[in-house]
């Protein structure tokens, strides 16, 4: 494992070289590339050195702890350091684990009211500002691509894109079927009813990815309509892409221009088929448990927002939060650092078994 770290940290040195180099300055390109992967290293170069210290100091009070006027501090100093040794070695083999490259794409995501009505529309707006101010708050730009409102100001169906490197790595584990508990507005009696909403997320898919024949597609455009001013009902914006071979229907209205609104389709269409894809590559292996907190199954509840309890637990990997507001002001950090580490134990548990 040593040999390994070391090698890394040989990686990383040559990438600082590297960027102080002129002639990388220089190149655009270049430069952002060996920046992004510098970045992507600090923190796990930063745990390396800590364990290297770790050890080297081991190694240190090992030689000074029969010493006569040191011994006793050596001996407290290896009662404090030697248990770290594992707790690093387990972080460490969940830092190294192979990293999934579509996690690196934008996120195209997809939200539906379920059963409930009324208030399962209002559940899935509530879901949508939730993830969208998640993905604000580490610094990624949403971008609404289609919305159908009802009357009580819910949504029947929202789609929408989550721009930025690593948005779809940070937003996966947010598929599935999301339940709320609640008293809804509407109910006179004072009863708790139970609504779901579905949420889709994707990788945005790029041409390279997911190629489209141009004949397997029926392409209309009509007047937009809905939210975005007295423009938007003035132009044939509208957007709405028929896949023939699939029956699939994908429309955008959202911009008042046509051209983005049919690249968007477009663009949403091919992270479907994208999405289909990997969901019956995943069917066939089956070995990775990671399809239900990852990619998410559509008709998998994984989520209960309690509200007469202020409590959030997600079923997956039984976690229980009772800061029910901070969740839906969009703060699912420890959320979703206890997610990613049981993503990475059940990666490391499926490795063992298969090695």
């Amino acid at each position: 494992m040593l040999e390994k770290l070391s090698s890394l940290e040989n990686e990383y040195r040559t990438l600082e070289a590297q960027l102080a180099n002129p002639a990388v300055l220089s190149n655009q390109q270049e430069y952002g590339r060996l920046s992004k992967r510098y970045a992507e290293m600090g923190s796990l170069i930063a745990a390396i050195r800590e364990y290297k210290k770790v050890l080297s100091d081991i190694a240190e009070a090992k030689e000074l702890q029969f010493d006569p006027e040191f011994g006793e501090m050596a001996r407290a100093d290896l009662e404090a350091l030697e248990p770290r040794v594992p707790e690093l070695e387990a972080q460490l083999e969940r830092m190294l684990l192979p990293k999934d490259p579509l996690d690196d794409k934008n996120a195209i995501i997809e939200i539906r009211a379920g059963t409930g009505g009324e208030e399962a529309a209002l559940f899935a707006a509530e879901l949508r500002d939730m993830l969208i101010k998640f993905a604000q708050m580490r610094g990624y730009k949403p971008e609404i691509l289609d919305t159908s409102l009802t009357d009580l100001g819910g949504v029947s169906k929202v789609s929408f894109a989550i721009n930025g490197p690593g948005a779809y790595g940070l937003l996966k584990y947010e598929a599935g079927v999301h339940r709320v508990q609640r008293v809804p507005a509407t109910e006179t009696q004072g009863r708790i009813h139970t609504s779901t909403a579905t949420v889709a997320v994707m990788p945005e898919a790029e041409e390279v990815d997911v190629q489209l024949d141009p004949a397997d597609l029926e392409i209309t455009v009509s007047r937009a309509s809905g939210p975005g001013g007295q423009g938007v009902n003035t132009t044939d914006s509208a957007v709405q892409v028929l896949h023939k071979p699939t029956g699939m229907i994908v429309s955008c209205m959202e911009s008042r221009s046509q051209i983005k609104n049919k690249e968007r389709a477009l663009s949403i269409l091919r992270s479907r088929l994208l999405e289909i894809k990997r969901a019956e590559e995943a069917a066939k292996r089956r070995e990775d448990r990671l399809a239900q907190i990852g990619a998410g199954e559509r008709s998998e509840k994984i989520r209960t927002y309690n509200f007469p309890q202020s409590r959030v637990t997600d079923h997956r990997i039984g976690f229980t939060t009772h800061d029910l507001e901070g969740v839906l002001a969009g703060d699912l950090s420890e959320l979703h650092e206890a997610l990613k580490k049981a993503d990475q134990e059940r990666q490391l548990e499926a490795l063992s078994q298969s090695a």
